[in-house]
C-alpha cells in the first residue's frame, strides 16, 4: 500500500472508530515504503524493498485495555479487528496506572518529508553505491556499506477527537573500507531527510583515508588522555544518557538523576541541578531545520520544542501521563519515533562551538583523536557508567598534528563526567538524526588495549 494521505489515513481511521463499541477506542496507522542496496568485497550483494502499512487498535473498558493489529484493509478486516481488540479488552485485568485518551492537540507545522527521498529508485540506489564502491576500487582497497531510504506516514485518532498526522523520509548511508591486508579500517555514516544531500563519494573518500592512514597502529599504554571525540564516537552515548533521563526512573531510584538523600521531603531527582559544564545544552525540536521530527508523542499529545539541558543545568525531565499525574509534575512527552519496522531514534540536538575538527586537533598539545565507539554496554545505571571500544580510526595527536595510527582501546566512562570534562566544542554535525558537535574532552580513561582492527 502506498503512502497514505492525510485525507486517506483521516477517511480510514473514522471508519475504523465507528466500528467501535468500547467505552474508547485509539487508532494508529503507520506506514513505510522503503528500499535498501547493501555492498561487501567492492560489489553489490543484496538489495530490497519494502511497502507495508499496518493498523493498531486500542480498546478500552473501564480500566481494562486490549490491543489488536491488523495490514488488511477490507471493510471485513476493520472490523474484526476492532472486536479483537474488544475481546482482549474484557479478558484483560485492570490496568492500576491507567490514564484515559487525550483530546484534540494542536500541533506545530514540520518540513520532515522530502520528494527527493521519495522518489529513490532502484536506479538511484545503485548509482549511489557505485560511487562509494569506485573509491575503493581507485585505491586498491575494500569496501562494505549499507543505504537504506524510506518514505512513511503515522496517523492517530481517538474516539474524543484528537487526530494527527504525518509524513517523513529518510536516507541513511554507511560505509567500513579496509586495507586489502584488514590492518587498516575507516567508516563513515551520513543520514538526512532530503536525498538530494546525500554524497556517498564524498563520504567514502573518508573513510577510505582513515583506511590508509589508519594502518598498523602502534600500542599505547590504556589510562587517562584528551581525547577528541568524532560525532560519531559521542552520538550514542549521549543518546543512552538521555533515554536515562526519565523521570520516573529517577524517583524511582534507577538512574543517574536520582537524588539520593535521607531526608524525606528532599525532591527526590536532580532536575533544575546544574550536572554539566556550562556549555552543555541539549533540545529537541520538531521544526529544527536540520533534524526535524513528527509534532506528536505516541499518543497524540502535541510536542514542541523542548530543552532537555540548558547550560549545564538538567531543565526538563521527560516522564509518563501517569507519572505526571501522580507527582503533579507537567505532562512531558517525546516525539513519535515509531515502533517495529517503523521505529528509530529519538533526535537530540547538542549546541556546540565555531571550531572546526582541525582547529581541535590543530590546539592539542598530546590526545588521542576518536572516530567513533562501538559495542557500547552500561555498567552501573547510577553513574552511568558505560564500557565499549573504539573502532575504525584511532589516532596520536602531538604538537597539534596527527603523528600516528595506534591500536584500539576499550574505555570504561560516563557520559557524565565526559560533560563535565569539556576542553572544547566544535560545529556541531548531523549523526543518527541527532546534531551532534566534535568534542575535546579531558581525562578520558581507556581501560585496555584491543587488537580488534
Amino acid at each position: 500500500m502506498a503512502i497514505m494521505t492525510r485525507d486517506e489515513a483521516k477517511a480510514l481511521l473514522t471508519k475504523v472508530v465507528a466500528y467501535s463499541k468500547a467505552e474508547s477506542i485509539e487508532c494508529n496507522l503507520n506506514g513505510e515504503v522503503s528500499g535498501n542496496i547493501r555492498t561487501a568485497r567492492n560489489s553489490v550483494s543484496t538489495a530490497g524493498e519494502l511497502n507495508d502499512t499496518i493498523l493498531t487498535v486500542q480498546s478500552t473498558f473501564g480500566k481494562k485495555t486490549g490491543v489488536a493489529s491488523t495490514n488488511e484493509f477490507t471493510d471485513a478486516a476493520l472490523e474484526r479487528v476492532v472486536r479483537r481488540s474488544e475481546e482482549l479488552a474484557q479478558l484483560a485485568p485492570e490496568n492500576p496506572e491507567f490514564m484515559p485518551i487525550l483530546g484534540p492537540q494542536d500541533y506545530v507545522d514540520v518540513k520532515t518529508y522530502f520528494k527527493s527521498t521519495a522518489d529513490v529508485n532502484p536506479n538511484w540506489r545503485a548509482n549511489a553505491a557505485d560511487a562509494s564502491i569506485s573509491i575503493s576500487k581507485e585505491k586498491g582497497l575494500v569496501s562494505s556499506g549499507f543505504l537504506n531510504d524510506s518514505a512513511t506516514f503515522a496517523a492517530i485518532m481517538n474516539s474524543a477527537g484528537l487526530f494527527a498526522y504525518n509524513q517523513a523520509t529518510d536516507i541513511n548511508f554507511s560505509a567500513t573500507i579496509r586495507t586489502e591486508d584488514g590492518k587498516g579500517s575507516g567508516w563513515v555514516s551520513r543520514d538526512f531527510h532530503d536525498a538530494s544531500l546525500m554524497d556517498t563519494r564524498e563520504a567514502s573518500e573518508i573513510a577510505a583515508q582513515k583506511a590508509m592512514a589508519s594502518a598498523d597502529g602502534k600500542a599505547m599504554e590504556p589510562g587517562k588522555y584528551t581525547v577528541i571525540m568524532e560525532p560519531a564516537a559521542t552520538v550514542q552515548l549521549l543518546l543512552n544518557m538521555f533515554n536515562s533521563m526519565d523521570q520516573r526512573q529517577a524517583d524511582e531510584g534507577r538512574s543517574f538523576l536520582t537524588n539520593k538523600s535521607d531526608d524525606p521531603d528532599a525532591p527526590k531527582n536532580k532536575l533544575g541541578q546544574k550536572m554539566f559544564d556550562e556549555r552543555v545544552t541539549i533540545y529537541t525540536d520538531p521544526q529544527d531545520p536540520d533534524t526535524p521530527t513528527h509534532p506528536f508523542a505516541g499518543d497524540g499529545a502535541a510536542f514542541n520544542r523542548t530543552e532537555w539541558i540548558k547550560d549545564g543545568v538538567v531543565k526538563t525531565m521527560p516522564n509518563s501521563r501517569y507519572w505526571a499525574q501522580k507527582t503533579g509534575m507537567p505532562y512531558v512527552p517525546t516525539p513519535f519515533v515509531g515502533g517495529g519496522l517503523f521505529g528509530g531514534s529519538p533526535a537530540i540536538n547538542m549546541v556546540g562551538g565555531s571550531e572546526s575538527l582541525e582547529d581541535m586537533i590543530k590546539g592539542t598539545r598530546r590526545g588521542v583523536l576518536v572516530t567513533r565507539l562501538w559495542y557500547i554496554r552500561q555498567l552501573d545505571p547510577q553513574s552511568l557508567m558505560y564500557t565499549g571500544l573504539t573502532r575504525d580510526g584511532t589516532f596520536y595527536i602531538e604538537d597539534g598534528e596527527i603523528k600516528y595510527p595506534i591500536k584500539n582501546f576499550r574505555f570504561n566512562e560516563s557520559p557524565v563526567i565526559m560533560l563535565n570534562n569539556l576542553e572544547a566544542l566544535g560545529k556541531p554535525q548531523r549523526i543518527q538524526g541527532c546534531m551532534i558537535p566534535p568534542m575535546k574532552i579531558r581525562d578520558f580513561t581507556f581501560s585496555s588495549l584491543s587488537d580488534a582492527v
